[in-house]
C-alpha cells in the first residue's frame, strides 16, 4: 500500500513522502496511530493543503522533544529486583517499569518512547534508547541489581557476576580425597596416620 507520511518514521523517510509500505503494517499501525494518510489523489490534495500545519504541529512537538531530551538525557536508573545466583531475574523488567521509574526521577516518558527489544532478564549495566520524537532519540543507563551495593559495585564498572564466580572458586579449599566413596566423609586429619597423608597428597 502506498502511503503518504505525517511524520518522520525510521527507515522509511520523512513528513510528506510517499512510500510503499505492507498493507498490515499501514492498517495496524501508521493509519490508525495517524502518522500517514493512504496515497490517493483527495489525501494528496488534503496533504498539501494542510502541509504547512502539518510541519509547524511537528517542529512544535520536536522542540517540546528536544527540552525533555536534555533533561533526560544520560539519565541513571538503578532497579532493585529479585534474582538467581547465576544473575537471571525472576521475572523481567518491561519498559512500563521504565517508565515508572523515570517518572519517579521527574521525567514524563511514555512507556511506547521506551524502546526496548526485549525485556531485562538478568542484573547487569545496560544502555536504553528513548525516542522522544521520530527525529529525537537519547541514551538512559539502565542498572539492575539484587542490592544497593550490588549497584553500586555495577556502577563502578565491576562485573559483579564474573567477581562472585571467582570468590566462589577461590573460597573453594576442601581438598578432595580420591580414594572415598562419594558421599562418605573423610577422617580428621589429626586421626589419620602420617602415611595416609603422605599418599593422598
Amino acid at each position: 500500500m502506498d502511503v503518504i507520511l505525517l511524520e518522520r518514521i525510521e527507515k522509511l523517510g520523512s513528513i510528506g513522502d510517499v512510500v510503499k509500505v505492507k498493507n498490515g503494517y499501514a492498517r495496524n499501525f501508521l493509519l490508525p496511530r495517524g502518522k500517514a494518510l493512504r496515497a490517493n489523489e483527495s489525501n494528496r490534495k488534503v496533504f498539501e493543503a494542510n502541509r504547512a500545519t502539518i510541519e509547524a504541529q511537528n517542529e512544535e512537538r520536536r522542540a517540546a522533544a528536544q527540552s525533555e531530551a536534555s533533561k533526560v538525557d544520560g539519565a541513571k536508573i538503578q532497579l532493585i529486583r529479585q534474582a538467581s545466583n547465576a544473575g537471571q531475574l525472576y521475572g523481567s523488567v518491561s519498559a512500563r517499569d521504565l517508565a515508572e521509574a523515570l517518572e519517579a526521577q521527574g521525567h514524563k516518558i511514555a512507556k511506547n518512547q521506551i524502546v526496548l527489544d526485549r525485556p531485562i532478564k538478568a542484573i547487569g549495566v545496560q544502555e536504553v534508547k528513548l525516542a522522544l520524537h521520530p527525529e529525537v532519540a537519547v541514551t538512559i543507563i539502565v542498572n539492575v541489581a539484587r542490592s544497593p551495593e550490588e549497584a553500586e559495585l555495577q556502577a563502578q564498572g565491576k562485573d559483579v557476576m564474573a567477581e562472585m564466580f571467582e570468590k566462589d572458586v577461590a573460597g573453594f579449599t576442601e581438598e578432595r580425597d580420591e580414594t572415598l566413596e562419594p558421599g562418605e566423609i573423610a577422617a580428621e586429619p589429626a586421626a589419620a596416620p602420617a602415611e595416609g597423608d603422605e599418599a593422598s597428597a
